[in-house]
């Protein structure tokens, strides 16, 4: 599959993960990328830095579009730590930590964030509102403790499973508790 269609597909798959999450202005969007499992190669063997860019691109125009804040989580090597805007950072009282990915310590997909930033920080962890992972990155880790799976319509970006989940407030309280009729998120 060409780079461009992999791109469209990318965004697709974020926008329906954004609908079917209720995604709304100042809500966190974590996306874990393995560009070499897209290419068909095992997680961090054979990564592209142009497929990052293209991928990059897409996602902060659609974080853009919809408010969102983006976090790109970085591979196992640095701990799947998360690149994000420095304000961002601050808003959320974020702790920094102090690396730079490359693309071998941190990937492609957290190398382009870093670069594409105005002013990026990396920091040790997040709670994010809304997930996608390509490739098994394990973003889990990442997000608000109720996660719920969401279904998208693919499931593989090229060569990647696709995951995605959108959380909401634990429900508390057992079988006399009441609950608003409104939908949670």
């Amino acid at each position: 599959m060409e780079l461009e269609g992999i791109t469209q597909e990318f965004e697709e798959s974020l926008e329906e993960l954004i609908s079917k999450g209720n995604g709304k202005a100042g809500m966190v969007l974590v996306v874990g990328c393995s560009t070499s499992e897209i290419l068909g190669n095992p997680i961090g063997k054979g990564g592209s830095l142009k497929l990052a860019h293209e991928l990059y691109h897409a996602a902060r125009e659609v974080a853009k579009k919809h408010k969102l804040i983006l976090a790109a989580q970085c591979c196992e090597h640095l701990n799947r730590a998360l690149v994000v805007e420095e304000k961002a950072m601050e808003k959320f009282g974020w702790q920094q930590v102090t690396v730079m990915p490359v693309e071998h310590a941190g990937g492609a997909w957290a190398t382009e964030a870093y670069s594409q930033l105005s002013h990026p920080v990396v920091v040790e962890e997040i709670r994010a509102d809304l997930g996608i992972d390509i490739g098994q990155t394990l973003i889990g880790m990442h997000l608000k403790r109720v996660a719920v799976p969401v279904r998208l319509s693919r499931k593989m970006l090229g060569k990647a499973v696709i995951t995605a989940a959108y959380t909401r407030p634990p429900l508390i309280g057992g079988a006399r508790a009441q609950y608003p009729d409104k939908k949670l998120r």
